[in-house]
């Protein structure tokens, strides 16, 4: 068999099996599920590896998957990745009703990709001619929300980070793979388009809690230390330092009160903030972190108050791998012409996929078939073959280039590949930052 008959094959499964990839993804989204609890979404892609027929390990931080596929050779490892969790956003029209959670972040639709690309791989007799291995792994946990609750795994001693690809590097998971590609749905493109960009921001999270003194806001206001205020004043000395930032290092600093007193007729006492300090690099990041804690720090100094910050590792930014994109963007004209493929700026946006991308190569571009913003009320899917079955083509396509001819293409990828810190250099750096 030669590349392109292989190329051919994958494409033909797929499609043999297309209606059930979007049936898939139409059920994750009418189920929708928050990090670390996605158990329901985590048996239905456990369902569908049994239906391909494909082995798996299950439960890896705590709701997350790994079904490998040997080829004739495991000297490379490829990794294809989706993520299993929602986002929040109670105005959604599909929002679960209780947890506000809806996949207004695609994640449904990037495990649809994940498996079909997995049809298209193992429902052949490719993988025999693949000169390396292939693992499809579903991971928990992307979307940095809910962090009292994360707290409280970390506190058991479920996790020690908050992102579940943080989590996968810290257990061992991706120890053995060499190089890993997903793609993720871009917003207010609905257009048959794929996007891919160089890279996107990194961030540092922050939980920040004030504390005052509560007394009779209408009789005794005077015995008070009011929180909020002191709160208020340390959001104020954030935006005071936003003129400092450069504009290169593309800052980008967004608090929320979580919680801004007990009642109206009580001087705050317990005033509770959560934000990100995000950049393009880590250096850039810490230098705003700095001026952030300052500014935080100053309004509790002014008022009387006591302020506790506690730093969070957050995630790195994504350095694409250009030779991956490369590939990929070949595979994608092939099925879409030149006009399916656009350069992107790098993304405002975060993602864990940074932290693997800097470890090793790997790619994340962006594919449309979708309306309405970014974790917003009006995101929806509108064209499921575009946003499920295409980019799984493109990505199977991509796989038999990287591993065809003695996996010369992934060898030149990881050859040429410069990580930026070694496993053991990355969980020192996030728990050397990990502080209160």
């Amino acid at each position: 068999m030669d590349k392109e008959t292989a190329k051919q094959k994958a494409m033909e499964a797929i499609d043999a099996k297309a209606d059930r990839i979007i049936e898939f993804a139409e059920d994750i989204w009418a189920n929708p599920e928050l990090g670390f609890k996605e158990f329901r979404t985590a048996d239905k892609v456990m369902e569908f590896f049994e239906e391909i027929g494909l082995d798996y390990e299950s439960g890896i931080a705590r709701t997350g998957i790994r079904a490998d596929v040997s080829g004739k050779s495991d000297d490379i490892r490829v990794a294809i990745l989706g993520e299993l969790d929602a986002v929040t956003c109670s105005d959604h029209p599909n929002a679960d009703p209780e947890t506000g959670a809806v996949h207004a972040c695609g994640h449904h639709g990037q495990l649809a990709v994940m498996l079909g690309t997995a049809v298209g791989l193992t429902q052949t007799d490719i993988a025999d001619d693949l000169a390396g291995a292939l693992s499809f792994i579903a991971v928990p946990a992307e979307e940095f929300i809910q962090l009292e609750y994360r707290e409280g795994l970390q506190e058991e001693g479920e996790i020690e980070f908050f992102g579940g690809k943080q989590e996968l590097i810290r257990l061992g998971v991706m120890d053995d793979v060499d190089m890993a590609a997903m793609v993720h749905h871009q917003a207010e493109t609905p257009q048959r388009v794929i996007k891919v960009a160089k890279g996107s921001n990194g961030f540092l999270g922050k939980t920040v809690r004030y504390e005052g003194q509560e007394a009779h806001a209408g009789a005794a206001p005077h015995y008070g230390v009011n929180a909020l205020n002191a709160a208020m004043l340390g959001l104020m000395g954030i935006h005071a330092q936003r003129e400092t930032f450069k504009d290169e290092d593309a800052i980008r600093v967004h608090p929320i009160i979580t919680k801004g007193g007990d009642l109206v007729n009580i001087v705050p006492a317990d005033v509770s903030l959560e934000t990100y300090v995000r950049g393009r690099s880590i250096e850039a990041i810490l230098d705003a972190n700095d001026k952030v804690n300052r500014a935080l720090e100053g309004g509790a100094h002014a008022i009387g108050a006591e302020v506790k910050i506690r730093e969070i590792p957050g995630y790195l930014p994504l350095k694409s791998d250009l030779n991956l994109n490369d590939l990929y963007s070949d595979n994608v004209r092939a099925l879409l012409g030149d006009e399916g493929v656009e350069e992107a700026e790098a993304s405002g946006g975060s993602t864990d996929m940074g932290d693997i991308s800097q470890i090793m190569p790997a790619i994340h571009p962006f594919v449309g078939g979708v309306e309405g913003k970014a974790h917003a009320r009006d995101y929806r899917v509108v064209d499921p073959e575009m946003a499920y079955v295409v980019p799984a083509k493109a990505m199977a396509a991509m796989v038999i280039d990287l591993l065809w001819d003695d996996a010369s293409a992934a060898k030149k990828v990881k050859d040429e590949y410069e990580p930026t810190y070694t496993k053991e250099e990355y969980l020192k750096m996030w728990r050397g930052l990990a502080k209160s």
